[in-house]
């Protein structure tokens, strides 16, 4: 009887930790996975507000679909989801984590010195990602709100750093 009564403790002790063992690991996990959908939801709306101004055309300090600069249409794409951003492309770069280039997705921001100039004086929004080509979204002094790609030889030459904003 003393053995019965020992071997029964002992399995509810061992099943009642398993049944907590598969709880934590699941709550655990859980956040993860709905923080990270969360992520590419806002990723996807930030992309879809960028991209909803191409053919707006280039206005320095523009921050409207009446005009943009480079820098005004990241700081706007943000905004419009509450993420709050500096003005100037120059520090926009200073904010979030710098990245590998074979590392970038969708909804890093990508920057460049243009024109021989001295700090980062351009940036854009990527919206695609492949082997080796990273497209973006970004406003043009000469062509407004496009996309490019960094296949294209002004922006291999002029290609600085990638940062994630959203991690």
């Amino acid at each position: 009887m003393k053995k019965i009564c020992i071997l029964l403790l002992l399995a509810v002790t061992f099943a009642s930790c398993k049944s907590t063992s598969s709880a934590t690991v699941v709550s655990k996990k859980e956040p993860k996975k709905e923080s990270k959908k969360e992520n590419r939801s806002l990723v996807r709306n930030l992309i879809e507000k960028a991209t909803a101004n191409i053919g707006a055309p280039y206005k320095a300090g523009g921050t409207t679909k009446n005009g943009f600069d480079c820098s005004g249409l990241v700081f706007t794409t943000f905004a419009s989801e509450n993420i709050k951003l500096p003005r100037p492309s120059y520090e926009q770069a200073k904010v979030g984590k710098i990245i590998q280039f074979n590392d970038a997705e969708k909804g890093d921001l990508i920057f460049f010195k243009t024109n021989k100039s001295k700090q980062i004086n351009h940036v854009g929004l990527i919206t695609e990602v492949n082997s080796n080509e990273i497209k973006f979204v970004h406003s043009s002094t000469s062509k407004g709100v496009i996309i490019s790609s960094t296949k294209e030889p002004y922006y291999q030459s002029s290609f600085v750093q990638i940062n994630r904003i959203i991690d």
